[in-house]
């Protein structure tokens, strides 16, 4: 962390100064302060990698930092973690400090400036599974004893492994690899171990698929119909009445929304705001105006997803549900997920387009879910098909790259992965292959810095797995 030298990193149970004296007047619209916010994400960040992760201070400074600050890191001037409230809070330049603190199951948040807590009560998320000690996968941790599938080349899998971890500066935390439902190779870097809930950024737009999957087959939801945000349809004209669920699944819905291309507006991301602007992320991303004709303009933008999660938390609190416990209750628990953190907002929404701590083995289960098309142990949680719509292209995007919520190899984009192959992928090098033609789910996750020098450990990686498996027959 030689970059980062002159900052002062300050731990234990430290008096703080009081916060920033200013105030967001509405929580849709932020003041305008893109330096603050890059601040306020960081910090946040860097609470996740702290106290939801259990990375080393050091480490986590080292490698965290760059994903807002980006060559502003080496402006950090001050890096304080109170561990008894489980706060961290930052200051850049000797001018701007934020901090993000703790709240149990809902992981880090940021506080707005000028205050010190949330606008939710947050809540106690627990498992009612027994401990995964004591259950054989997938539904707990016990993993078979017997000789690995004959069918699979040992050899080239071993280098499949080798080469996931060949560069040290890759930061590979974790690659696993489960075929026909079997975990065949495992191994953890970088500090990481099978337990840590590491950092799965955009991958957690695949939970929010998986959710509306779940909702449609109970029957609450229709990909068809118009989506039920009320803020579109308060007037009969809104063209964005037009939007149907499917596709903000296929991030077709034309809503205005940022993120630095030459349609854009310009100024700061409107696809970051919802990370670092300490908003209410829903109501930001549902009263953008229009832009394009829905299913007419694809593009990879947090709006989609984040309409999607008012969807879905509507639909849970019309039904006298629980919102922030409803994901581990209907979904986790049923795939042997213990613990997943899926963090939220200032005001309790939570922030799926990418804010999401899981281990590597619950993007496995996960993965495996869509690999037997919705079923898991022999009950339909998705419905019938549900894996080949999402990992269809969307007809709105030109490039055929995305489904619903997952990225697709329509294309060969990945080419040494089959085109059936999807994945769930996230900034970083999270990914989850899901390759239904060789029954096969990889999942690579690591730290962000080693995104770059990665994507060559990957490939790498991945080549040697279709070698080492072979096709379905």
């Amino acid at each position: 962390m030689t970059r980062l030298r002159a900052a002062t990193i300050v731990t234990l149970g430290l008096t703080l100064a009081a916060p920033l004296a200013s105030s967001i007047a509405q929580p849709g619209f932020p003041p305008n302060d893109p330096d603050s916010w890059r601040v306020a994400g960081t910090a946040k960040i860097l609470c996740s990698a702290l106290f939801v992760s259990g990375r080393d201070s050091a480490e986590a400074l080292a490698h965290v930092t760059p994903y807002f600050l980006g060559p502003k890191v080496d402006s950090i001037t001050r890096f304080a973690v109170d561990r008894q409230r489980k706060l961290v809070r930052l200051t850049v330049a000797n001018r701007i400090t934020r901090e993000a603190k703790l709240y149990g199951d809902q992981g880090c948040i940021i506080h707005q400036p000028g205050r010190d807590s949330v606008y939710f009560t947050p809540v106690r998320v627990t498992t009612t599974l027994p401990a995964a000690s004591a259950m054989p996968w997938p539904m707990g941790d016990v993993l078979p004893n017997t000789p690995l599938p004959a069918e699979i080349d040992t050899v080239k899998l071993r280098e499949a492994v080798d080469a996931a971890f060949a560069n040290p500066a890759s930061f590979t935390a974790a690659f696993v690899v489960a075929f026909k439902g079997r975990i065949v190779a495992e191994r953890y870097g970088s500090g990481a171990n099978k337990d840590m809930q590491l950092e799965s950024w955009s991958m957690g737009k695949s939970i929010v698929g998986t959710l509306i999957g779940m909702l449609v087959q109970q029957g609450a939801v229709k990909l068809e119909d118009p989506a039920p945000i009320p803020e579109w349809h308060k007037t009969p004209d809104d063209p964005r009445a037009k939007i149907r669920v499917i596709d903000l699944m296929r991030m077709s819905s034309g809503i205005r929304f940022s993120r630095g291309s030459p349609e854009d507006i310009p100024g700061y991301h409107d696809h970051d705001l919802g990370y670092t602007g300490a908003i209410d992320a829903f109501q930001f991303a549902t009263t953008r105006p229009p832009q394009f004709e829905p299913n007419t303009f694809g593009r990879y933008r947090n709006s989609d997803p984040l309409a999607l999660g008012m969807i879905i938390r509507d639909a849970v609190r019309t039904r006298g549900e629980e919102y922030l416990t409803w994901p581990q209750r209907a979904l986790f628990d049923r795939i042997g997920i213990r613990r997943q953190v899926l963090e939220t907002d200032p005001y309790g929404n939570f922030l799926l387009n990418g804010y999401d701590y899981g281990t590597a083995r619950n993007w496995a289960r996960l993965g495996m879910l869509y690999l037997n098309d919705g079923v898991w142990m022999g009950k339909r949680l998705l419905p019938e098909g549900w894996t080949k719509l999402v990992s269809t292209p969307a007809p709105a995007w030109k490039d055929s790259t995305y489904g619903a919520m997952v990225w697709v190899n329509a294309r060969g984009v990945w080419p040494e992965l089959p085109r059936d192959a999807f994945a769930f992928r996230g900034a970083g090098l999270q990914d989850v292959y899901v390759i239904p033609s060789r029954d096969l789910v990889i999942v690579r996750m690591g730290h962000f810095i080693g995104m770059q020098p990665g994507t060559a450990d990957i490939r790498r990686a991945t080549a040697l797995l279709m070698e080492a498996i072979p096709a379905r027959k």
